[in-house]
This record gives structure tokens, C-alpha cells and sequence, in this order.
């Protein structure tokens, strides 16, 4: 197919990625453009901000996650009804595998998807040198595909100067700049940005900030450059084996304290006749009727461990459905809610539903994250089915566990660092790495054989 598509980067995080990405997707939404948008890497909480403007799920392109073929697939599959495609990168551009590697990094995405690439500069205090950082990134590697450069924190007075220098030092485009807008900054916590639902006035904001972008960037520019991009195709992943026949309900979590979700996860779950059904532990009462599956992902659990230890009724729900067979997956922060104990933000303790014997408690550092390749050790969730393999995941988490299970083994992709982790029973998958299905989709597979049988049974 084609599909216009760029891909923003820049020289480090911090560099204003996600608020020029959010900007420009608004301006383009403005001029009756049908945009979609992606997040090279694994991040969670930037795509949201993506959904926040275009109204639909966002999505995540990870090399690491899946191979080339797959990431393809995925990129003409959520793409292919839109006008343009808008893709943030993650970290620095080549900033990959182990501090040490482009693998995984979003020059690799560039690369699989053949899409020209945007660079985003820092000019406060900077001007030539400017160019050097410009021509350092373009020639770093000979198919970098940077074809253009938009220079952010700088007045509209050095602009043309810069312009005119860059465009004659490194031969590339010079798109436009991003002025300093100071109301329009996006605080920082410890796993990222705020939640965009904790921002006052977001969208008027980012509607703000869309009318100045479309002054102070060249749009039309801009989609050119994205309509330069070649055709792409990939084929579809070889089909499941274990294919529910009849559509089977599970109960997803989604509020506030768990929206850590990867949407092309869910997207694999309906593939596979899953009906997706969201609840909220922190407002519902019980998980919904009728579901045959429960699924908990992670968030923010931390921030509202009293208001989900106060809700009573519905931890009770939780721990009758697994006690009666039902299967559950729990991924970091809903890992931590299934703890008998959980921590708050300053040292509180809560109950919480009490299937994981144990306490998540805060620590003062990220002890374990980044990517991880998953190899089972023991444990009999996958018992019946066949050894799952290497499966790929990813850590982030400043709380820890009494209780982080044993059951599979996460070893980093580049260096000797390893742990063992995980809690695999007959029906609970659970711990602290975060799960991408489709770098091994026998994960969701096998849990929706599992949901399957447990609802013929019930």
C-alpha cells in the first residue's frame, strides 16, 4: 500500500517530541486530514496523548517487540484508512539495545517501515552548532533517512537565519520551529508524562498549541515529505491454532489506575474471538457479569491504593473468580493489586484483593527495567499446551514485591543481567513484565483456550 507516513525523532528524551507530534496531528486533524498516529517503543503513556487528539487508539511499533514482517503488518493494519500516518519516536533516534545498539531504537522502525524521518532540535542556547548536531545525526549511518529538521525552543527573529544555515551546511529540509509556549509544558512523574486526564484544559490547550504550530511550521511542506515515502506491504502472521470458535467475554480493566495497555494486545484478544469488555476496580462494584476471562494491566494502582482497598466488593469479585478457575493475566501494576498488601505513594499500606501472597512496596529506584526476554523455568499456566518459548517484555517499575514468583526467567538482550520472575499456576499469569502478545502470540492464545474451557465448564 501507500501510506504518507513521517516519523518525528530527536537527539534524547526531553527533546518535546510528544507536544510537537500532538501539536502537528491537531493541525493536520484541522485541515481535514484523517491522521493516524504511533509510538516507536514501548511506551505507554505518550500514545494516550495521541488518542487525546485524534479520538482513536494510538498504537505502538517496537522492533524489539516484534520482528520486521510483523511490525509491517501491524503499522498497514491500523494505517490503511487514514491520510497520513504520524509516528513519534522514542528516546534518541539511535538510542537502542543496552545503551550500546541502534537495535530496537527508533532508527530501526525507520528502517522497517521506510519512512522519512524529522528532526527535532533543541536551539535554546545554540545556533551554527546546530548544524553540526544536524549533520552528526544525518550522516551517523548512511540510511538514516533524516530528510527534514524542525528546531524547537526558538524566538520567530533567528529563525530565518537558522533556516537559511542548516539548509546549506546539511542539505535538508528545514520544516519550520517550535516557539517556547510556557503554558503549554507537559510535567513529568516518575514513569513519564501526567496522565492527560490530570491536565486541565488538555485539549484546549493542544488546540492552542495546533493554531501556533500551523504559523511556525510548513504543513504543506511537511505532507510532501510524508507523501515521498514508498509503498509498503507485509503479509498477515500465520494464523492461531487455538482459535476460540464462539466469541468468549473477558474483563478488562481500564480506569485510571490500570491504562497501561498495549491496544494491538486487545486487538490480537478479538482476533483470537475474544468481546472485550472494560471495567473500572477503583468505581465498578464487581467484574462484569457473565466473563469467562479477567485480564489486569498496569498503571498507576499506587495513586488510588485506597480508593481500590475501600472498594470492598469488588477485590471480593476478583478473588472469587480466580477461586472458582477463572483465568487471570496481571501485568505490574495490576500484579501489585492482586497483592494481600500494597503500598501507596508514601508508605500507607492498603489491602488489596489478596491472590498474590504478599506485599508490592515502593522503593527509591528502578530496580529492574527495560527490555527482558522471558524463558520459562516451571509453573503449569502453559501446561498442556507446549513449552511458549522465548517471549519479549519489557520492566518499569519503581515498586517491588515480597512475593515476584520464580516461574520464568527474564534475562536483558544485551549484557549478563538476569532474574528469576513471574507466577505461573493453572490460571494466573502474573508479574511485573509487561507482555506484547504479538512477539509471541501464544501467550494470548493459550490464555483464551484457557477462558474458553472455563466457560463451557461453568
Amino acid at each position: 500500500m501507500l501510506i504518507p507516513r513521517i516519523l518525528f525523532c530527536a537527539g534524547s528524551s526531553g527533546s518535546g517530541k510528544t507536544l510537537i507530534t500532538c501539536g502537528i496531528l491537531q493541525a493536520l486533524i484541522n485541515r481535514g486530514l484523517k491522521p493516524a498516529s504511533f509510538k516507536c517503543g514501548p511506551d505507554y503513556i505518550d500514545p494516550m496523548f495521541h488518542t487525546k487528539v485524534l479520538g482513536t487508539k494510538s498504537r505502538n511499533l517496537d522492533t524489539f517487540f516484534a520482528d520486521d514482517e510483523t511490525l509491517r503488518y501491524l503499522f498497514v493494519k491500523n494505517a490503511s484508512d487514514c491520510d497520513i500516518a504520524v509516528m513519534e519516536g522514542v528516546m534518541g533516534y539511535y538510542d537502542g539495545l543496552g545503551g550500546v545498539s541502534t537495535d530496537a531504537s527508533t532508527y530501526d522502525v525507520q528502517k522497517a517501515t521506510g519512512t522519512p524521518a524529522v528532526l527535532i532540535v533543541n536551539g535554546r542556547g545554540a545556533s551554527t552548532s546546530l548544524a553540526a548536531t544536524v549533520k552528526g545525526f544525518c550522516d551517523f549511518r548512511p540510511d538514516s533517512n533524516i530528510k527534514g529538521v524542525i528546531i524547537n525552543h526558538i524566538k520567530a527573529g533567528m529563525y530565518p537565519v537558522l533556516k537559511e544555515y542548516l539548509e546549506r551546511e546539511c542539505n535538508v529540509q528545514v520544516l519550520g520551529y517550535a516557539p517556547e509556549v510556557p503554558d503549554l509544558v507537559l510535567e513529568s512523574r516518575h514513569l513519564g508524562l501526567v496522565m492527560p486526564h490530570e491536565i486541565i484544559n488538555l485539549k484546549e490547550r493542544l488546540m492552542k498549541l495546533a493554531d501556533v504550530l500551523a504559523e511556525t511550521i510548513d504543513l504543506d511542506r511537511l505532507v510532501k515529505l510524508a507523501e515521498t515515502a514508498p509503498e509498503i506491504e507485509a503479509a498477515a502472521p500465520v494464523k492461531a491454532e487455538l482459535k476460540c470458535e464462539k466469541s468468549v467475554k473477558i474483563a478488562v480493566a481500564r480506569d485510571e489506575a490500570f491504562c497501561f495497555i498495549y491496544e494491538d494486545n486487545l486487538a490480537l484478544l478479538r482476533d483470537l474471538n475474544a468481546e472485550i469488555v472494560e471495567f473500572s476496580p477503583i468505581r465498578d462494584m464487581e467484574i462484569p457479569d457473565d466473563v469467562k476471562g479477567l485480564i489486569l494491566y498496569g498503571g498507576y494502582p499506587e495513586l488510588f491504593a485506597k480508593e481500590l482497598s475501600e472498594n470492598r466488593t469488588m477485590r471480593e469479585s476478583i478473588k472469587r473468580a480466580y477461586e472458582s478457575g477463572m483465568p487471570v493475566i496481571a501485568e505490574c501494576g495490576g500484579f501489585m493489586y492482586l497483592h494481600e498488601v500494597m503500598e501507596d505513594g508514601e508508605g500507607n499500606e492498603y489491602r488489596q484483593v489478596g491472590i498474590v501472597k504478599g506485599k508490592a512496596y515502593k522503593t527509591d529506584r528502578l530496580g529492574r527495567f527495560g527490555y527482558v526476554n522471558l524463558t520459562e523455568n516451571s509453573g503449569d499456566f502453559f501446561k498442556g499446551y507446549g513449552n511458549p518459548g522465548r517471549i519479549p517484555a519489557h520492566e518499569f517499575h519503581y515498586y517491588d514485591s515480597t512475593c515476584c514468583g520464580a516461574d520464568f526467567h527474564a534475562a536483558k538482550p544485551v549484557g549478563k543481567r538476569n532474574w528469576d520472575c513471574m507466577i505461573s499456576e493453572g490460571n494466573l499469569l502474573a508479574g511485573f513484565p509487561h507482555l506484547y502478545y504479538y512477539g509471541n502470540p501464544k501467550t494470548a492464545e493459550v490464555f483464551m483456550s484457557k477462558c474458553n474451557k472455563y466457560g463451557e465448564k461453568k
